[in-house]
């Protein structure tokens, strides 16, 4: 069974609906240790929960970014995975790390891709007057959630929208999508290739494979 380390900074939600969804079978790989930039991450109980070893590497520890992500390279490699997952973790990855995993790394992020990278989100999709939202599952790569998207969902924005609301509607999209991408990658259905995304075989387009909700 392939092996998937999940690296969380907080509350842990999609963490959970990987744990979830690896139990169920719906994802066709295991969890086998989740690391944490935080002691106090809600994320590091959910693991527990599940038995599954939990460390924390605090970055205060460290002289730099890349000193900090060579150790984390270090540890992750104990468990020899196939995938690396991020799931709300709160710090960008170093140049080295994210080579050195290349095409293993996945993440998800709270906008329609290209659309809004980076913080706060919600906040610019009602400033801008959005008549559309989502969440984005991409590769992750040296520029900044710039990786080849592998699957979108997409919700509608309502007139009376608060930053609240798209936070939970785009959430539950995101518990959706995600479970479904991983478990595409860990079934060799994925790959990143000439920096694309490719599904069995074929390549995605730019705003990857679509499934929407309205």
């Amino acid at each position: 069974m392939k092996r998937i380390v999940v690296l969380a900074s907080g509350y842990g939600s999609n963490l959970q609906v990987i744990l979830d969804s690896c139990r169920d079978m719906l994802i066709s790989g295991q969890v086998v240790a989740v690391f944490s930039n935080k002691h106090e991450a809600t994320a590091l109980n959910r693991a527990r929960n599940f038995m599954i070893p939990t460390h924390v590497i605090l970055e205060s520890r460290y002289t730099n970014k890349d000193e900090f992500d060579h150790q984390l390279i270090h540890e992750i490699n104990y468990y020899h995975p196939h995938l690396i997952v991020l799931a709300g973790y709160m710090r960008i990855l170093s140049i080295e790390f994210i080579e050195y995993y290349s095409g293993q790394i996945l993440n998800i992020h709270p906008s329609l891709l290209p659309r809004y990278p980076g913080l706060n989100t919600h906040q610019k999709v009602i400033r801008n007057r959005d008549y559309e939202h989502g969440a984005s599952v991409h590769f992750v790569t040296k520029h900044l959630d710039q990786g080849p998207v592998v699957l979108q969902s997409k919700i509608p924005v309502f007139s009376g929208d608060t930053i609240d609301s798209l936070t939970v509607r785009v959430k539950d999209q995101e518990h959706v999508i995600y479970p479904q991408a991983i478990n595409w990658f860990i079934n060799d259905r994925l790959v990143m290739y000439n920096g694309r995304a490719w599904l069995d075989g074929k390549r995605l387009p730019k705003s990857g494979y679509p499934k929407i909700f309205l």
